[in-house]
């Protein structure tokens, strides 16, 4: 009878397993961190940090957007396509350093232009943050330049602005005329506070390949202009309004859906998407856009449904993962897709809010924050490269102190369609968490 012996879990139990076992596949679709990595930065962190312990890992990045800052960049780098630079008015009214893209492959006359690359909070310094003044012409600029070069379709993704002036500058920027009272034309780059002074609209005059083109947008759906869930009560302050300016903004944009009305012949101001980047989306409704829930529009590029068909393990990542990351966030997104085919998720967070178990119940498996120890936003910033690495490292050693453990342990990661995808019991990661 040959000689049997027993390795009992010990410090290079990891080791051998790996050695015995064919590399872990791993996909990585994490979405950005705000006024910090970009989801393509987030994603190759993340596969740094899994290489110090898997430095043979079978790994797949795919960086996700909603439509805020990284889109152009993550949307055009995926298709292949080209990413056009090009300098436009910045939101507090100076020139600055812009991009748009073309998309590749069969999509290569869609342009997706994001309208934080021209107009994005990160754009407007901490000491100018008043939206009153704050412009969108230059995301109009983007657009007039897309279509000068051929664009038949642009897509524009909403998100992460720093302007409240309903698109206003935007129409400018494509050649509306915005009037007073007197039949005057109102300075550009048209702001909030402009909107005050506004009393009729010219769309006659605007840019004239906008009639042979399909423009859509891809926004918040639940966002709308006016009211107490409107542009200037919720989103006023967060860019840095004082109580008398949202009241201001309020009045602004009222005056401006008022305006809006006589030209479209219906209300603006309680539209699905209408409050998009300050208001941006009721601008747009009014060149006939077509409004769509941000995600499901950005999405469809990416073919994510197609991911998950041979990996065993996710990652994710999000700037902060509380109560509300279930509704629609992209880590929220990604697991659910996940769930149908038995993957465990885990994500990184920079921040772990209020209610953040409820992601469990959503399909996160894990969760963490990157944050070794108290600081500061702006030095958790300055070092988010160094802490998402070592987050990823860390999170990726406990995972395979679980395989040493966990041979035989019951999955977190039900599979919704076990006959047809890898079960978590083909490669069993248990999480430390799990193990009692």
């Amino acid at each position: 009878m040959p000689h049997l012996r027993l390795i009992r879990p010990g410090r290079n139990t990891h080791k051998r397993y790996r050695q015995a076992k064919p590399p872990m596949k791993i996909l990585i679709s994490p979405s950005g961190f705000k006024e910090s990595l970009g989801p393509a930065e987030v994603a190759t962190c993340i596969e740094t940090g899994i290489r110090r312990v898997l430095p043979n890992a079978a790994i797949r990045k795919v960086p996700l957007v909603d439509g805020g800052e990284g889109t152009a960049q993550t949307l055009t780098d995926h298709t292949e396509g080209e990413l056009i630079q090009l300098e436009v008015t910045g939101p507090v009214g100076q020139k600055v350093k812009s991009h748009y893209g073309f998309l590749g492959g069969q999509a290569h006359k869609t342009a997706i232009v994001e309208m934080a690359a021209a107009a994005g909070l990160h754009m407007v310094p901490k000491t100018a943050r008043d939206p009153t003044k704050t412009t969108t012409y230059g995301v109009g600029e983007l657009i007039a330049d897309a279509l000068d070069r051929g664009a038949e379709r642009v897509l524009i993704g909403c998100g992460d602005s720093g302007t409240s002036d309903g698109g206003a500058g935007l129409l400018q920027a494509l050649g509306a005329r915005l009037l007073d009272d007197q039949g005057c034309e109102l300075p550009k780059p048209a702001n909030g506070t402009t909107l005050t002074k506004l009393a009729s609209m010219d769309l006659t005059t605007v840019h004239p390949r906008l009639h042979e083109i399909v423009l859509e947008v891809a926004c918040n759906w639940h966002n709308i202009l006016l009211g107490p869930k409107g542009v200037a009560r919720v989103y006023g302050p967060q860019k840095g309004a004082s109580p008398e300016q949202v009241e201001l903004l309020e009045r602004a944009l009222d005056n401006f859906a008022s305006v809006a009305h006589s030209k479209l012949g219906y209300e603006v101001g309680l539209l699905p998407g209408s409050g998009a980047s300050g208001g941006m989306g009721a601008g747009l409704i009014l060149l006939g856009a077509h409004m769509r829930p941000r995600y499901e529009a950005i999405m469809e590029w990416f073919g994510i449904n197609d991911l998950f068909e041979d990996c065993q393990l996710v990652f994710t990542a999000e700037g902060g993962i509380d109560f509300q990351t279930p509704n629609g966030k992209i880590p929220s997104d990604v697991a659910n897709r996940a769930k149908a085919f038995g993957i465990p998720v885990i994500a990184l967070a920079g921040t772990v809010g209020q209610g953040a178990d409820a992601n469990y119940q959503a399909g996160i498996d894990a969760f963490t924050s990157i944050l070794q120890a108290p600081t500061t936003l702006d030095k958790a910033i300055l070092e988010a490269e160094r802490l998402v690495t070592d987050a990823a490292e860390s999170t990726m050693r406990m995972v395979m102190v679980g395989l040493s453990l966990g041979m035989g342990y019951e999955s977190i990661a039900t599979p919704k369609t076990p006959t047809s995808a890898l079960s978590f019991r083909d490669f069993p990661i248990s999480p430390v968490t799990q193990i009692s």
